[in-house]
């Protein structure tokens, strides 16, 4: 990870860590960055964070500065950002949002032509120019000053490529959708909608400051007991950008993504599509999903957390199918990200063809108890190289053995420390995760 940029771009607090100034500066090295021998075209999303609006027009000015032309797809899904850039001839996308953060978070996600996440060596010249390392760029003048274009177009067709991939009519069918108040709430029910179902949606009333707020996929509940309440066949949730997706079942029970890459994973297997029966999961999936493959022939691969590593794996190796628990999946014959709503409709489709319920097709995989905590500290490298955490977490996994795991990591996007525990009983995770924590905390690394 760089200075600025971790595993999910650029993120922090509104004009606390991530500026309006720098905002204008990234726009200002990639109009340049894409611009040196053309006139540069870059299309911006953002989600309907408050701050959302402010970034738009910095970055837009930065871009134009330099003399590129800024499409505005206004609010809109990240992986909606990916396919404009890779379908309309776009030199690279920007995404304004931070995904499931509260409201006064917010972040810049940097999409390449190819419809993926930027290359590092890219974000650490941005960061360089923004840190002065650079010397300054200059500014376009005259006609060679760039514009902005109105281009809520461009979702449109993202909405009309989503309907285009339903192979069969949802007719009849309850389905919940519940939309984080972010960028969902303007697309999931259109979709659906055209595609026949019973609709039901809440957390669609967006305000600029109620995104994710005790809603969405980080915030599952809510629409647990929606299901239940409406007698709905299934529920989907998505968060702030709408590149995650958690299911309920017709009865209530959260499933997860390590479910849904095992429901789509095996319908793929039985058509024969699943390149090398093989699905892509991170180091956080549980060892249920794991033990569930192992039962139908089912291979899987691990990598780091976040689908940016899920995805490098799956280009490298030809996988169709990848993901994470937390609800990032990945269909790369249809996308280069993660995609909530696109996650749903493939779950549809296997709901419709095998015409089995959620619940029926997720009870061949048996979760194991997993607790996972976040501890907030002053420094993540300190905390992690510290001697006595690492200690206990080596004692927690001997106690562990075959029967659980421990993963200790720090994450991508926030200054705090995961600790993560699997076992046999709930009783047995809450334990080792506290030993953990208390070590951290009697060495003076928690906030």
């Amino acid at each position: 990870m760089g200075k600025y940029f971790g595993t999910d771009g650029f993120r922090g607090e509104a004009n606390v860590v991530l500026t309006v100034e720098h905002a204008f500066k990234v726009g200002r090295y990639l109009g340049w960055y894409f611009g040196k021998e053309k006139k540069a075209r870059i299309v911006i999303g953002k989600d309907t964070r408050r701050s959302s609006y402010m970034f738009e027009y910095a970055l837009a000015s930065g871009l134009t500065a330099s003399g590129a032309d800024a499409y505005l797809l206004h609010v809109t899904t990240t992986p909606s950002v990916s396919y404009v850039v890779r379908t309309e001839d776009f030199d690279c996308g920007i995404m304004i949002s931070a995904s499931h953060n509260p409201f006064y978070d917010n972040g810049i996600k940097i999409i390449n032509n190819q419809g993926h996440k930027i290359e590092a060596e890219v974000e650490s010249q941005i960061e360089a120019y923004i840190d002065g390392e650079i010397e300054e760029l200059p500014l376009a003048t005259g006609e060679y000053i760039g514009r902005t274009v109105d281009y809520a177009a461009g979702r449109n067709r993202y909405m009309g490529h989503l309907i285009s991939l339903a192979t069969r009519s949802f007719k009849d069918m309850k389905i919940g959708l519940d939309c984080a108040n972010g960028s969902a709430s303007g697309i999931a029910k259109s979709v659906y909608d055209a595609l026949g179902a019973k609709t039901y949606v809440i957390s669609n009333e967006p305000d600029g400051v109620n995104i994710n707020t005790n809603c969405g996929s980080t915030h599952i509940e809510q629409l647990q007991n929606f299901v239940k309440e409406n007698h709905l066949d299934v529920g989907f949730a998505y968060d702030g950008d709408a590149d995650r997706c958690i299911a309920v079942d017709e009865n209530g029970n959260v499933v997860d993504g390590d479910f849904i890459l095992y429901v789509c994973g095996k319908y793929l297997m039985e058509q024969g599509k699943l390149a090398g029966n093989t699905i892509v999961t991170t180091i956080m999936s549980n060892l249920g999903l794991y033990k569930a493959c192992d039962k139908i022939g089912m291979n899987y691969e691990q990598t780091a957390v976040g689908d940016k590593y899920v995805y490098e794996n799956m280009m490298k190796n030809g996988f169709v199918l990848g993901g994470e628990q937390s609800g990032h999946i990945i269909f790369s014959k249809h996308s280069r990200t993660g995609d909530g709503i696109l996650t749903s409709l493939m779950l549809m489709e296997v709901i419709m063809e095998k015409k089995q319920s959620l619940a029926k097709l997720c009870e061949e995989v048996k979760i194991y108890p997993q607790l996972l905590k976040n501890v907030r500290v002053t420094d993540k490298k300190t905390a992690l190289d510290n001697r006595a955490v690492q200690k206990v977490v080596e004692d927690v996994a001997e106690a562990l053995g075959n029967d659980g795991r421990i993963l200790v990591r720090e994450s991508g996007t926030e200054p705090v420390i995961r600790v993560m525990v699997e076992a046999a009983t709930d009783e047995t995770c809450v334990q080792y995760v506290n030993q953990v924590i208390q070590v951290m905390e009697a060495e003076g690394l928690a906030v």
